[in-house]
């Protein structure tokens, strides 16, 4: 049988990447983000038949559970939320190779407990030594969990097997703070062992970025600043803080959101094609973008904060940033953010690209939306054209994932009338699978080692230094813009794309 046979060839992409023999130990396993997303992921992931039958899953926090009452947790979060159907064959072999350690993050005896579990799960369940450690923690507490992993050995890889790092945002909150936390990281893992989850860039709209432009003969040749008079990209949630104002509350929407999921898209939207889509030729290609951003001289003109004032939001009456529990009556922290820059190589050199992010707006969207110049229109009457609009590409990234394409058509009847049209894609309508949750994609392509969808360090850096003359600025200069909830944002930010003679979409 040939090598290009799909049964046998390992380099056949349309075959599933099934994990080696492994384990997941997820600290701050109480928290959120692990019962909502990474318990059902990994359920999920099972279900799809990805992971081994070996695998092991083991909870670190301060509860005093027993391994039955973390299995419990676990069938609860799964149950609740995850994306496949419940199957209790699939549960049962799951729960296995489920285990909890009980303890604080400075405790030594929890983590000498931790490494004989690991020790034990590797001869129970043929884990091969081959474990993650999911960080799921807050960043204050990245540094005493890294030194403990270092200090009991359980980052040491021996005989073949692996160790690797998982850490969630926020990477530091200033650059300053990003390189402390990269040297502690770097100091017990090396570059290749760390895994920095951007969930965003598990998604696959975003991942279908580099389709649409690279496999695609029609777009390519138009994606430059001969063609396109400017970018949007837009994050925006139609949800407040909730109970994250100990979080949330001098983070803010631009350190919150710019600094990671926006900076990704805008370097997927504008870098240059890859050699490969292996992890350094993308990384490369993304440092190169983030390399080039420039902020114009005018930041005033050029950035707006806002925060949401009470408003109307889904039918309700809502509170303001301020009335919300915990927060500082005086706070300054930009629940809203907007961000003109320009990106000086030869490519974009003269396009704007506009990054904005809220909370309270009018709606839960996130897109990209590549504007095109307008046509000459020669052979029209100015009457016939006056109705169109600029052609624009428009991926939708969540929620209803796909791609528009507008551009203008003759409207019908005996006059040349011509209107914008709209042609789109939707995944749910022209695929039959639905789409994975973002951690299954990302905790199995740690498990597999593939770092192609993980920021590396140089791209954090980069970001901040991107970001933080703007954070200066603003600590200088005045308080954030009020806009009322249910909004898009506080009218300066409509006058700053004003200025430049354009507007802010409507998604």
């Amino acid at each position: 049988m040939t090598s290009g046979n799909p049964l046998r060839d390992p380099a056949d992409r349309r075959l599933p990447r099934i994990a080696g023999p492994s384990g997941l130990v997820i600290f701050g396993v109480t928290g959120d983000l692990s019962r909502k997303k990474l318990m059902p992921a990994v359920y999920d992931l099972a279900n799809r038949g990805l992971l081994p039958p070996g695998f092991s899953l083991v909870g670190f926090a301060r509860r005093d559970w027993e391994d039955e009452d973390f299995a419990q947790v676990v069938h609860d979060a799964v149950k609740e939320h995850s994306r496949t159907p419940f199957r209790e064959e699939v549960w049962q072999q799951l729960s296995q190779g489920m285990r909890f350690v009980q303890g604080t993050f400075d405790d030594d005896e929890a983590f000498e407990r931790l490494r004989a579990t690991i020790e034990d799960l590797d001869k129970a369940q043929g884990t091969g030594g081959n474990f993650a450690f999911y960080l799921s923690v807050p960043p204050k507490s990245f540094p005493v969990v890294i030194q403990q992993l270092k200090k009991h050995q359980l980052a040491e890889q021996t005989g073949g097997s692996w160790r690797r790092a998982v850490i969630e945002k926020p990477f530091g909150h200033d650059l300053k703070s990003a390189e402390e936390l990269n040297a502690i990281v770097h100091e017990v893992f090396a570059p290749d062992q760390v895994f920095r989850i951007d969930h965003y860039l598990g998604k696959e709209t975003v991942q279908n970025i580099l389709a649409l432009r690279f496999a695609n003969q029609m777009f390519e040749p138009i994606w430059n600043r001969s063609f396109v008079d400017h970018v949007q990209i837009t994050m925006a949630e139609d949800i407040g803080i909730g109970g994250r104002a100990g979080y949330y509350d001098g983070i803010g929407a631009a350190r919150d959101v710019i600094q990671n999921h926006l900076l990704q898209l805008l370097a997927l939207t504008a870098m240059e094609e890859p050699a490969s889509f292996d992890a350094a030729a993308l990384a490369a290609e993304k440092e190169k973008v983030l390399g080039a951003v420039r902020l114009p001289k005018d930041l005033g003109a050029s950035t707006v904060r806002g925060q949401y004032a009470a408003g109307w939001q889904g039918g309700e009456k809502v509170i303001g940033y301020l009335e919300e529990e915990g927060i500082d009556k005086k706070s300054k922290t930009d629940t809203y953010a907007a961000i003109k820059l320009e990106i000086d190589n030869r490519r974009w050199a003269g396009v704007p690209f506009y990054l904005r992010t809220g909370k309270r707006l009018g709606r839960r969207v996130t897109e990209i939306a590549v504007v095109f110049q307008r046509a000459p229109h020669s052979p029209f009457d100015t009457t016939a054209t006056e109705e169109l609009g600029q052609n624009a590409v428009v991926i939708r990234v969540q929620p209803d994932e796909g791609v528009t394409v507008r551009f203008g058509s003759k409207v019908p009847g005996t006059s040349m009338e011509i209107r914008d049209v709209s042609m789109d894609f939707a995944y749910g309508e022209s695929f039959t699978e639905s789409s994975p949750e973002a951690y299954e994609r990302l905790i199995l392509d740690v498990l597999l080692g593939d770092a192609n969808l993980f920021p590396r360090t140089e791209e954090v850096e980069l970001s901040w230094k991107i970001l933080d003359p703007i954070e200066e600025y603003w600590d200088t200069h005045g308080t954030p813009a009020q806009y009322p909830s249910g909004t898009w944002g506080p009218a300066e930010a409509d006058e700053m794309l004003a200025r430049d003679g354009r507007s802010w979409r409507r998604p």
